[in-house]
């Protein structure tokens, strides 16, 4: 059940899904890797590099759960960013083949970020906020329009 639509645009977006996934992956390995060495001590200092408020309660999650490595919180996570990693590789073989379903998973888990990211370009506004937030409306509606044609066409 393949669909029109721009066959370049749709590999554009699928390698950049798949850019995404394999970006979770990575991150979740170098956690892992973390896991092995003073996990408390790189935490702390990466934290102090990128400027952030040790005290704040993102950092303060981070750092206990380096400091629990057998806290169920992080296998929650990390089954989380499992997850997200797999629907990412599959939206883009979707969207690489040219199937409809690569655009619905596309259409949806674009479209639940819009909200949130609109919120942040409001709340922060910055270049990156705001370009993400277009971006993402952006990417949304270029695969709902391939879906509206299959469906004019089909």
């Amino acid at each position: 059940m393949a669909h029109s639509g721009s066959p370049l645009g749709l590999k554009g977006i699928a390698l950049f899904e798949a850019a995404k996934g394999a970006l979770v992956i990575l991150a979740g390995v170098g956690l892992m890797a973390l896991l092995h060495h003073d996990a408390q001590e790189i935490a702390e200092t990466i934290i102090r590099r990128i400027h952030i408020n040790p005290a704040s309660h993102y950092p303060t999650i981070f750092l206990s759960l380096l400091a629990n490595p057998g806290d169920g919180r992080l296998w929650a996570i990390g089954g989380s960013a499992f997850v997200y990693a797999l629907m990412r590789f599959a939206e883009a073989y979707g969207l690489w083949r040219g199937l409809a379903w690569g655009n619905w998973i596309g259409v949806w888990s674009g479209g639940i970020y819009i909200p949130v990211e609109l919120y942040e370009a409001i709340r922060h506004p910055t270049w990156l906020h705001g370009g993400l937030a277009i971006a993402n409306a952006l990417v949304v509606v270029y695969l709902a329009q391939g879906l509206a044609r299959h469906k004019v066409s089909g």
